[in-house]
């Protein structure tokens, strides 16, 4: 049996903190797109500030479920990070190398700190002995 622990992991915390930039940073994408709108671009501008604008919510979210230790939270955030090392992939070489270099590392970061021993054992649906 899993015994949870008192206070939230170091890994763990690090994975939500990330997470919660990851949030931030597109839900900033989002509103930066909602202020370059164009009358000859309307609906893919909006769309995509919608689907930002969620996709950034979801992850706040789920870092804050994260820190609370709502096992739910853990799946999104897992996707979340293989679809982030997807778009590393493909910015890589040329001008975007360094970009593509950090989003990896960062969703690496995240994976790691998920998927270490006490970040299980805090997500944990067991309760507590």
């Amino acid at each position: 049996m899993t015994v949870r622990p008192l206070a939230n992991p170091a890994p763990l915390v690090v994975a939500a903190s990330l997470t919660a930039v990851e949030g931030l940073v597109l839900l900033g994408y989002a509103v930066l797109e909602l202020a370059s709108i164009s009358s000859d671009r309307v609906a893919v501008a909006l769309t995509t500030s919608v689907f930002f604008a969620g996709y950034g919510a979801l992850l706040l979210a789920a870092a804050w479920a994260l820190t609370h230790r709502r096992s739910w939270a853990r799946s999104p955030v897992v996707l979340a990070q293989l679809i982030q090392l997807g778009v590393a992939w493909s910015f890589r070489g040329g001008d975007t190398t360094v970009v593509a270099v950090v989003t990896a590392l960062v969703a690496v970061v995240v994976l790691v700190g998920l998927f270490v021993p006490s970040s299980l054992a805090a997500l944990s649906d067991e309760e507590p002995v």
